[in-house]
């Protein structure tokens, strides 16, 4: 009998919690965060300090793959209350396509987003490889956070208040921009409002790493993450499945800039399941929530009030406009609906 297959994006949630479950547990004392869902990092012991480390993936095709990779790893170091310091780097290229301007152009790409963030790229492996259709960069985050200054998925407590930052959907607008730019043409967009939306990754950026430095200097964060495959409703999914709680969001509140808004509705993508990197899920004692949005918008950077968390057995709910329903799951990204059509 022939096996079903996984469809593209995250294991199933449960079915990636069974194997961490199965295949991960340590009885090591100095791994102060071990692998579970909604983790976005490892955290170690290191006596007077923590080693933050993570690896990530880009596995899609994408002029800025290198970019890309040092920015979604540092994101993940960031959610943690840590500092990113030093990246490493697995560059994977196809057969006949590893051309010297090409290697050039992702070296390139790391070091840019690397220097910009105050990151040490220090090594990695390059490898042409057959099997592969794309460049594929597997990135290797390492951070470092004080002991007392470390920020948990699982640190939500009923009662505190969830802030969104930036908004739904800024990475995947950049790839719809960028993927489909021949069709949006012939849809009627023009070429700078679909230049506008590429520009994305940089404007308003997929990098949240000073989203998240900015919450925790200004007032007391309990748990922190960044949404990416899935999109902020998989994230705040993983937020609740990681600190055991409930949550009642305000669907009204979510962040949506206009460009997203109307690229998801153009090719029918709800913007709650669509890759979001770039954004900060953000859970706060209330009494910081105000500083909170305050300082992030003196740094420029968008922030609203989305939920409060509650107990569990209240689940996960949002309201629109005055009607409350179960906030919805996707059990892969949006944006693969409309590539693989």
């Amino acid at each position: 009998m022939k096996e079903t297959s996984y469809a593209a994006g995250k294991l199933p949630h449960a079915e990636l919690s069974r194997l961490l479950a199965a295949y991960t547990h340590s009885t090591a004392k100095d791994l102060i965060v071990p692998p579970s869902l909604g983790e976005d990092a490892a955290v170690i012991d290191f006596g007077d300090r923590y080693l933050v480390v993570k690896t990530d993936p880009i596995t899609f095709a994408t002029d800025s793959i290198g970019s890309y990779a040092v920015h979604v790893n540092a994101n993940d170091i960031a959610a943690m209350g840590a500092t990113p310091r030093f990246f490493l780097s697995t560059v994977l290229l196809p057969t006949g396509a590893a051309t010297p301007q090409r290697v050039e152009a992702i070296f390139r790409s790391i070091h840019t987003a690397a220097t910009s963030l105050g990151i040490v790229f220090c090594g990695g492996h390059t490898e042409i490889t057959h099997g592969i259709d794309r460049p594929i960069v597997i990135g290797q985050m390492l951070g470092e956070v004080e002991p007392e200054q470390l920020v948990r998925s699982s640190g939500l407590r009923p009662g505190d208040d969830l802030i969104l930052t930036k908004g739904m959907g800024i990475e995947a607008t950049a790839i719809i921009a960028r993927d489909k730019r021949e069709d949006l043409l012939k849809r009627g967009y023009t070429s700078s409002r679909i230049d506008r939306c590429a520009d994305f990754l940089s404007d308003p950026g997929i990098s949240a790493v000073r989203d998240a430095q900015v919450a925790t200097q200004a007032g007391r964060v309990t748990a922190m993450h960044d949404p990416t495959e899935g999109g902020v409703a998989t994230g705040l999914y993983e937020l609740a499945s990681a600190s055991d709680v409930g949550l009642d969001i305000n669907g009204d509140a979510l962040l949506l800039m206009e460009e997203t808004d109307q690229l998801c509705a153009e090719y029918g993508l709800d913007p709650l399941g669509i890759i979001s990197s770039g954004a900060m899920l953000i859970g706060t004692d209330p009494a910081s929530t105000e500083d909170i949005v305050h300082a992030l918008a003196r740094a420029g950077i968008a922030a609203s009030p989305i939920g409060r968390v509650c107990e569990k057995n209240f689940g996960l709910q949002i309201s629109h406009r005055g009607t409350r329903s179960a906030l919805p799951y996707f059990a892969t990204d949006e944006i693969t609906r409309l590539f693989s059509t």
